[in-house]
């Protein structure tokens, strides 16, 4: 079997090139919270990994090739072809996919949120905060005088 005709190797570069659009989106969606951004990725990997069942009719009467292809790609198939016994299934796949995927995101945004404590600015409670002299220590501000 020629390499170019191996379903491992189809598979293979789905993976690799839907690895490096959930990278580039979830940069591109830097101005967001962490709180959107992780959802919205997970997602949209919800939506592309969930995989689905399908089968295509062959040239010769009474056979058909079953295969699994991303429940997206199946459902948009199904729905130009007009099959709505294939469309359903897939679609409520990626339904299921995509919440999987914000389900997910939510989980890794609430394991990854910090749980500091507020400073507290009263002299008396926060000695260990001050500089060396007592002094408070300042934050820098960029563009005031």
């Amino acid at each position: 079997m020629p390499i170019t005709e191996s379903m491992s190797l189809l598979w293979l570069s789905y993976g690799v090139l839907s690895l490096v659009i959930l990278l580039t989106g979830y940069l591109g969606l830097a101005f967001l919270p962490r709180l959107l951004r992780l959802p919205i990725t997970w997602l949209v990997a919800g939506v592309m990994w969930m995989p689905a069942r399908f089968q295509l009719p062959l040239l010769e009467e009474g056979d058909v090739y079953t295969g699994f292809a991303p429940a997206v790609v199946v459902a948009t198939v199904a729905f130009l072809e007009r099959n709505s016994e294939a469309l359903m299934p897939a679609l409520v796949l990626t339904l299921l996919g995509a919440g999987l995927g914000v389900v997910f995101g939510l989980l890794l945004w609430w394991r990854g949120r910090r749980t500091s404590k507020p400073v507290n600015r009263n002299k008396n409670e926060n000695k260990a905060a001050d500089g060396p002299r007592g002094a408070v220590r300042r934050e820098p501000v960029v563009g005031q005088g």
